[in-house]
């Protein structure tokens, strides 16, 4: 049996199966052209809402599809082993702009937006990281002032998944004093403006973005959740998003894995298959146990979500899977590109691209750093970013 069942239903079996055959067809034929072209082909949207990948853990009345944090895992992982650009669009549109939705939005809000997203007519970014604020969410400067009953924001946002794709921003903005607050910004409003960022090291072909907010008018209607929670709205996505993170970085490691197994079957040094020396085998060997542990930490993260804990009480599993997976991808993918060689590093081959995509890993949606802090708060009760 593949080990990657191990433990699943027979529903849950089938949906890693759709992700891989969906994987294998339709992403993995196309990783290097996009990668050196540096855009997915937006085509891959409307073919992942159709398999309802748009649509996972979201309501049926919205257009969903009746799963569990475990089964959306399932099919992060798979994506991320075909291309973590593809695992981005879903993570972000879906993990962190549609779900919050769902989780904080009024009727109106979830009828106007949701549908649309989850049938791939429209995604969604996640507009928190700043140009001089990332692992401190609290530090955000992109202000919303009242003027009537509208807001009016101002401020510049970095680093932003999906930003020139989105049809709807979550913007995260300081409220007076009342802390941050939360708004589903129309990426069409005047004064909103999106500029992609290109010389990426990694993730090349996914579209990331400089937002610029001058004086974007919204009503008040557009504002997600009470004025001045906006931080506990963030947060709160962010630790259902590190369990997204984390089983995309064991699909990019598996990946790897899997090439350089591949590779090291058919390359020859010495008259001989280079698997079949002692040092290589044990780069492999550390790689399958590596991955299988960032695996297993990844679905307790999903199964303890799946019991009924809350974002708040499942944020240490969050941290503890995406703190080890991320770097494990890292590791895996810099020790198989050992295995393949000179030809590790020319992108004929996959080996150097998931090395490249890997790194981001341990950087957005927290930093390694940031998880061991957030770890060591739980083990301790003492705040080291206080």
């Amino acid at each position: 049996m593949d080990p990657r069942d191990f433990g699943l239903t027979d529903t849950q079996r089938d949906i890693r199966a759709t992700a891989a055959a969906f994987v294998d067809s339709e992403i993995v034929p196309h990783v290097r052209e996009w990668d050196r072209a540096e855009r997915v082909d937006p085509g891959i949207v409307p073919r992942l809402a159709r398999l309802g990948f748009l649509g996972l853990m979201i309501p049926e009345e919205y257009g969903g599809v009746d799963t569990d944090m475990l089964g959306y895992t399932l099919v992060t992982e798979e994506l991320g082993r075909g291309d973590s650009s593809v695992r981005g669009i879903v993570s972000v549109s879906l993990g962190l702009v549609t779900k919050t939705i769902a989780a904080h939005g009024t009727d109106a809000q979830k009828a106007e937006w949701i549908p649309r997203l989850v049938r791939g007519e429209a995604l969604g970014c996640f507009a928190l990281t700043e140009p001089g604020t990332g692992s401190d969410a609290a530090s955000v400067t992109t202000r919303a002032r009242r003027d009537g009953g509208d807001w009016i924001l101002d401020g510049t946002k970095m680093f932003i998944t999906n930003g020139t794709l989105a049809s709807v921003a979550l913007t995260f903005a300081r409220t007076g004093d009342d802390g941050l607050t939360a708004f589903l910004v129309p990426t069409s409003a005047p004064g909103f403006t999106a500029t992609e960022i290109h010389g990426k090291l990694g993730l090349r072909g996914q579209a990331t973005a400089e937002l610029t907010l001058d004086g974007v008018r919204v009503p008040d209607s557009a504002r997600l959740g009470e004025a001045g929670r906006g931080l506990g709205i963030a947060l709160g996505a962010l630790s259902r998003g590190r369990i997204s993170v984390a089983a995309g970085a064991v699909g990019l490691a598996q990946a790897a894995l899997d090439a350089a197994v591949r590779y090291s079957t058919e390359r020859e040094q010495f008259g001989r298959p280079v698997a079949s020396f002692q040092l290589v085998q044990e780069l492999l060997a550390d790689a399958a146990v590596d991955t299988r542990a960032a695996r297993l930490l990844t679905r307790q993260a999903a199964l303890t979500a799946d019991a009924g804990a809350t974002p708040k009480e499942y944020a240490t599993e969050a941290s503890v899977a995406k703190y080890h997976a991320s770097e494990t991808a890292v590791r895996v993918s810099n020790n198989c590109l050992q295995v393949f060689g000179g030809y590790g590093f020319i992108d004929e081959y996959p080996v150097g691209k998931y090395l490249r995509d890997a790194r981001v890993l341990t950087l957005y949606e927290g930093t390694s750093q940031v998880q061991k802090l957030l770890i060591g708060r739980h083990l301790t009760g003492v705040d080291a970013m206080a």
